[in-house]
């Protein structure tokens, strides 16, 4: 998908906001003149135009950790892009998977959605997904179904940190359930986006 991107407004740069596809997170911001657009839409690989080093700039040319593009977007005034990514590594020069120092990973349930499937697609024995997922659909709901009890209990009559550990394994069983029956956080967050509607 190529834009018309203004380039003219903002002295041939435009800046170009980078989101990992999967957990949402921004991992950077850079800048894009034509070249480096152009570049980046028939590579597929995000490429910014370095304004300390004055020339084009493939992210991860040095380190290998290269930003894989999964969508493009432009904004309302045509001079701002948005890039969804799959990076090879993290993101940030220091070693950080952003460059942006948040607290946490806000989207670290879609992490570890990516995790799960990960586990799926390369089971090993010591892993407790693959040792679950051996034993079956019957087995993987009735541990949700504990774990969801074990939520009740613990916001009745138990402490914060015990509600939080209990509300944690409940999550992560109904992820292993949803991968289990082929779906996943995308859908259930599209549904209940319809139902606020």
């Amino acid at each position: 998908m190529t834009f018309n991107i203004d380039f003219n407004k903002t002295d041939g740069l435009v800046p170009v906001v980078i989101q990992d596809e999967q957990t949402l997170e921004v991992l950077m911001l850079g800048y894009m003149n034509q070249e480096a657009y152009d570049k980046t839409v028939q590579e597929n690989i995000v490429t910014f135009f370095s304004r300390s080093k004055n020339r084009l700039w493939t992210k991860g040319e040095t380190s290998q950790n290269y930003l894989h593009v999964k969508s493009m977007h432009i904004d309302c005034d045509n001079d701002t892009l948005l890039i969804k990514v799959k990076a090879d590594g993290p993101t940030c020069h220091t070693g950080s998977r952003s460059c942006f120092k948040t607290e946490y990973n806000q989207n670290f349930l879609m992490q570890l959605e990516n995790i799960i499937t990960d586990r799926y697609e390369n089971p090993t024995e010591e892993s407790y997904i693959n040792k679950l997922r051996k034993k079956g659909l019957k087995k993987i709901t009735q541990k949700v179904g504990e774990e969801g009890v074990e939520v009740v209990i613990a916001a009745l009559y138990e402490t914060e940190t015990e509600l939080v550990d209990e509300a944690s394994d409940l999550m992560f069983h109904l992820l292993v359930l949803l991968k289990e029956k082929g779906l996943n956080l995308e859908r259930i967050a599209k549904n209940l986006e319809g139902r606020h509607q």
